[in-house]
């Protein structure tokens, strides 16, 4: 991988993250939020997706250093996210890029998925000066309850038909709550597929087509929001 690990301000402390950047070395900024996995090579893999479409992509490391493949030891790690020092972490990472110097948009995005898709509105809520898009990927934490009266950035969504943990009515509920808010949506439910149909390294759930499509659809998002 072409990008590296760096460390922003956090608060007082600091926190790594995965520094991704385009061959042009400039670009608009955009945060990518781990799945509950961690800031494991998937996800850094989607930063580098990300510079290949010409952004710069900075993926915060909010367990700090700490990953697992296995779910059980996921759950774990989720449920014991410190929830106030993720907010000051998200905060930081959108300020670290902002100030980088290579990020040429005003504000930045984020993306997150699974756990990172929920993280991805509360950072918005949490830091509504810096960011400026989200994209929400089937996103779930039981503890993390965004205050959506402060979101101002328009809001993607891409849920999955056929997901226990964030079914389609929770998905429906959570764009009309944004849309009474005048907040801009584009919300759309990927028949057929189940949760973490984007992570092409799990092939049990992994579906090609409703990931590109989401693909796409995201850097749209964050090309029209962000330039």
């Amino acid at each position: 991988m072409a990008g590296q690990m760096v460390e922003f301000p956090s608060n007082g402390g600091t926190t790594p993250g995965y520094l991704a950047k385009p061959a042009s070395g400039r670009g608009p900024g955009v945060l990518v939020i781990q799945e509950w996995w961690g800031l494991v090579d998937h996800i850094k893999d989607v930063a580098e997706r990300f510079a290949a479409e010409g952004f710069v992509a900075l993926a915060p490391d909010l367990y700090h250093g700490q990953a697992t493949s296995e779910p059980d030891e996921a759950g774990k790690l989720m449920m014991a996210l410190n929830i106030d020092q993720a907010a000051k972490d998200l905060r930081g990472a959108a300020q670290f890029l902002l100030r980088e110097g290579s990020v040429t948009s005003r504000k930045v995005g984020v993306v997150g998925f699974c756990m990172g898709g929920q993280l991805a509105l509360y950072a918005a809520t949490v830091a509504p000066d810096e960011i400026g898009a989200v994209a929400d990927f089937y996103g779930i934490h039981p503890n993390v309850q965004p205050d959506l009266s402060k979101l101002k950035a328009p809001v993607l969504g891409a849920f999955a038909e056929n997901d226990s943990f964030t079914p389609p009515q929770a998905a429906r509920e959570l764009e009309s709550k944004l849309r009474a808010q005048g907040i801009d949506t584009d919300f759309k439910i990927y028949e057929g597929t189940q949760h973490a149909f984007f992570n092409d390294t799990r092939p049990e759930v992994y579906n090609d087509a409703a990931a590109r499509d989401a693909w796409g659809r995201t850097v749209s998002w964050f090309r029209k929001h962000l330039q």
